[in-house]
């Protein structure tokens, strides 16, 4: 009973089965739009094709809301570092290479239209969850974590 007095939060739930709820949430939202040019487009410079899922654009913005509910501050740079990898050369040694910026930047921007980030005045800028933001993914993570329960039972 002293579990449920507390609340359920992003961190009390795997990343996976919180993405996969958040992004089933941003596709069903009217606010959260697919770009025209999602189909065309690749991930990063690293890899060869684009990503084979329809729905990978609902899926990566919903990782990169749970990376900024994670760590307040983070900007496009710090999530196309987490985001990059390695570009392979063929014979040659593999180095790393950033994600795409654009695709960052435009989940960002959507994601401040929609009042769940907002960018950070102090600091190095970047940007952190607004209180609306932290309630809505805090109550998806409630849900998940309720469903989880229940498929142990």
């Amino acid at each position: 009973m002293a579990e449920e007095t507390r609340g359920i939060c992003v961190r009390d739930v795997p990343a996976k089965a919180f993405i996969k709820a958040y992004a089933e949430h941003l596709k069903n939202s009217d606010k959260f739009e697919l770009p025209t040019w999602a189909d065309l487009v690749k991930t990063s410079v690293a890899n060869e094709l684009a990503p084979y899922g329809e729905d990978w654009y609902y899926v990566r913005a919903a990782s990169i809301a749970r990376k900024v509910y994670l760590r307040p501050g983070v900007g496009v740079g710090q999530l196309r570092k987490w985001y990059g990898g390695n570009k392979r050369n063929g014979t040659k040694t593999e180095h790393f290479r950033r994600a795409n910026a654009g695709i960052i930047r435009s989940v960002l921007l959507q994601l401040e239209e929609m009042k769940v980030t907002e960018k950070c005045d102090a600091g190095g800028g970047g940007r952190r969850m607004t209180r609306v933001g932290q309630q809505d993914l805090d109550r998806i993570a409630m849900s998940v974590f309720h469903n989880q329960e229940e498929e142990e039972d």
